[in-house]
């Protein structure tokens, strides 16, 4: 088999086993980049020339045997808003523009641990804010499916590259479905994991309280995998979780018999697109005949959601940016004669419409006069959206439904209707405010060719719960496409 055509997992038993090269898994990925960046974008940064010194190191390691783990000298891309020492991380803004670490996040020293290499950085929605990867200061990136496409956000860089084969797998970050829906989008498979399994530390911060690092990988062995070497408590982040049982890999099979799924009537109502609500309907069906039991059942509190999420992400991105400003770090206004003035020109300069927007929104919400009416109102309905969980858990052991309600809008649609924009998060981000996992997975395409994303949400810390089911039902669909020539 062609080296482009291994996953993750695959490549690095053919590494292991002498059929594959490190050396020539990263020049496979820079030839593909190079035949596919020109119209896709899914890059801000690449860093050929350091993958490849780094390649060579683990690659006497895994001869030597000291690299033995499935992920070494796996090519991996990491979204543009975790921190990489030494290359540079902008957030794909213009205030960041220049600004190269001089630490790794966590969840990238793990990553490089288990002898991954970082090939580069992927374009990505400003600052984390938006959901289609064109609110980037470097250009929109566009769908693998179709380039009139967007490929969703705000991780649509990575999303893309991994689709397009440009990685074998990347890191994301999903503050209100910012993995989940790019991977919907692009026909691979994305997870956000339960708030604090993953160390946030070295992801520069939207919203503190949401924000989550997972992968964007070409299957759910994959997924497991790479969650398994990032997963782990750390002691610089105060919401890092001491977790014992993160061996996710272990949990894959394909027995589902009696897992109780429930299916919300709210997510397969008005706004829901037929051919996504048919494909979601048909995957369960899959799940049924495995042996698990489905149900339709009212989750409520869903209208909530969208007001809830913004006000509460739009107060914390307001707070967490007010430390771009031109003094420490970051891009500053030259033609500033007195300290507020440059304060104030370096911001409208340095940050695009949409971050200006969520900054504005977040500092009215939590001005005098306001705070009360608006975020302390968001606080208490995230408090009930967790409860309405906590009740639908009581009763399931998964939850399943669709990604967003449509597939891959066209590009410029959703800028020219921010609050369109906001609505196409409806299914995503009450995951978030809940702090569960949740996975997205193909399940079809539409009349157009567009991937259908299926989401199953899990209770807190259930993960391998959530990986056994999205395990079993892709493989039912491998076995069905070898046995029919197609996909279901």
């Amino acid at each position: 088999m062609d080296i482009s055509g291994y996953t993750a997992i695959e490549l690095g038993k053919a590494m292991k086993e002498g059929k594959a090269t490190v050396q020539e898994a990263v020049e496979a990925v820079f030839a593909q980049i190079e035949k596919t960046e020109g119209l896709y974008n899914c890059f801000v940064t690449l860093e050929k020339e350091k993958a490849l010194i780094r390649g060579a190191r683990v690659q006497k390691k895994i001869e030597s045997g000291e690299l033995s783990g499935p992920l070494a000298g796996v090519p991996f891309a990491v979204k543009d808003n975790i921190c990489t020492r030494g290359i540079r991380t902008t957030c794909s803004s213009k205030m960041l523009e220049n600004f190269v670490p001089v630490f790794s996040a966590d969840a990238v020293l793990r990553l490089e641990s288990a002898g991954a290499v970082i090939i580069g950085k992927t374009n990505m929605d400003e600052f984390a804010m938006g959901s289609t990867t064109e609110t980037s200061y470097f250009g929109p990136t566009r769908n693998p499916w179709s380039l009139e496409h967007v490929p969703g956000g705000s991780s649509g860089g990575s999303a893309a590259a991994v689709a397009l084969g440009e990685c074998f797998a990347a890191l994301g970050s999903d503050t209100g479905g910012s993995i989940r829906q790019p991977a919907s989008y692009c026909g691979v498979v994305g997870m956000k994991p339960t708030y604090g399994t993953v160390s946030r530390w070295g992801l520069i911060a939207y919203g503190s309280s949401l924000d989550q690092i997972g992968p964007l990988t070409k299957d759910v062995a994959d997924c497991a995998a790479v969650l398994e070497a990032i997963a782990g408590h750390d002691p610089k982040d105060s919401t890092s979780m001491e977790r014992e049982n993160t061996d996710f890999s272990s949990a894959l099979g394909e027995d589902v018999r009696g897992m109780r799924i429930g299916i919300p009537r709210d997510y397969l109502g008005e706004g829901l697109d037929p051919a996504v609500r048919k494909a979601v309907l048909e995957a369960a069906r899959v799940l049924e005949k495995k042996g698990a039991v489905l149900e339709e059942f009212d989750l409520s509190l869903v209208e909530y959601a969208i007001p809830a999420y913004y006000t509460i992400a739009a107060a914390e991105a307001s707070s967490n940016l007010e430390r771009f400003d031109g003094v420490k770090y970051g891009y500053r206004a030259k033609e500033a004669g007195e300290l507020h003035q440059m304060y104030k020109q370096t911001r409208t300069q340095g940050f695009g419409a949409e971050v200006k927007r969520r900054i504005m929104l977040g500092s009215f919400v939590l001005s005098s006069g306001y705070y009360d009416a608006y975020y302390l109102k968001a606080l208490k309905v995230k408090k009930l959206i967790k409860k309405a969980f906590d009740s639908a858990f009581a009763k399931y052991d998964l939850i399943l439904g669709p990604v967003a309600p449509t597939t891959a809008p066209k590009l410029g649609e959703s800028l020219s209707d921010p609050i369109k924009m906001y609505l196409g998060d409806i299914y995503t981000i009450a995951v978030n405010l809940a702090g569960l996992p949740a996975i997205s997975l193909p399940c079809g395409h539409d009349h157009k060719g567009l991937p259908i994303g299926l989401q199953i949400i899990g209770n807190c810390f259930q993960e391998k719960t959530l990986l056994r089911a999205a395990y079993a039902y892709e493989q039912t669909l491998k076995q069905e496409e070898q046995t029919y020539g197609k996909t279901i």
